[in-house]
């Protein structure tokens, strides 16, 4: 195994979990199940990964064929999820079961498909959320354009104020100069 498909899991102790199989180390694990009769805990412990990998490459393997282990992640449509989810249900199916059954590398996505389709609707499903909405705001917040006679009474009112600040400074000034001066002549 490349090290490289390593990852540090700091969730499990800093024990390194494979991240990545190749398909040739997933049919020999599939193959040590169905013909030599091991089990998926022994057979993922070989392999380093967990038992329920190992179990989720067998039945692909078992529904699907040697292809059923090459199955990646795609674009499903809303039909296609709404047809799944439906279907789970009406058979009575786990989110496993209907993933392998479907052909969908992971459960999980399943699971997502199912929270979408009862907390929001079927229609849910029909939308794309993958990726950066179109309309996210920038982190900067944008400049409203003023009113130009707002603009110009604001500029006037920053030059009075800026004037007022200089008087009052050349005043303290003044008045500690005296002070000085009188402190000198006592």
């Amino acid at each position: 195994m490349h090290p490289k498909c390593w990852t540090k899991s700091s969730m499990f102790g800093g024990v390194f979990f494979m991240a990545k199989y190749s398909y040739e180390e997933k049919l020999e694990a599939v193959l040590r199940v169905i013909d030599d009769g091991m089990s998926s805990k022994a057979s993922a412990k070989i392999l380093g990964t967990a038992e329920a990998v190992v179990r989720r490459w067998v039945a692909r393997y078992q529904q699907f064929g040697p292809e059923g282990l090459l199955l990646k992640h795609g674009s499903y449509d809303g039909d296609f999820k709404v047809y799944v989810i439906e279907y789970m249900h009406k058979n009575h199916m786990s989110l496993f079961q209907a993933a392998v059954t479907f052909g969908i590398p992971s459960d999980a996505t399943v699971g997502k498909w199912e929270r979408i389709y009862y907390e929001e609707g079927p229609q849910a499903l029909y939308r794309d959320n993958r990726g950066r909405s179109l309309n996210m705001k920038s982190s900067k917040p944008k400049k409203r354009k003023l009113d130009k006679t707002v603009e110009e009474d604001l500029i006037a009112e920053v030059q009075r104020l800026r004037m007022e600040n200089e008087y009052l400074k050349k005043l303290n000034a003044l008045v500690q100069e005296r002070i000085e001066r009188e402190k000198q002549s006592e």
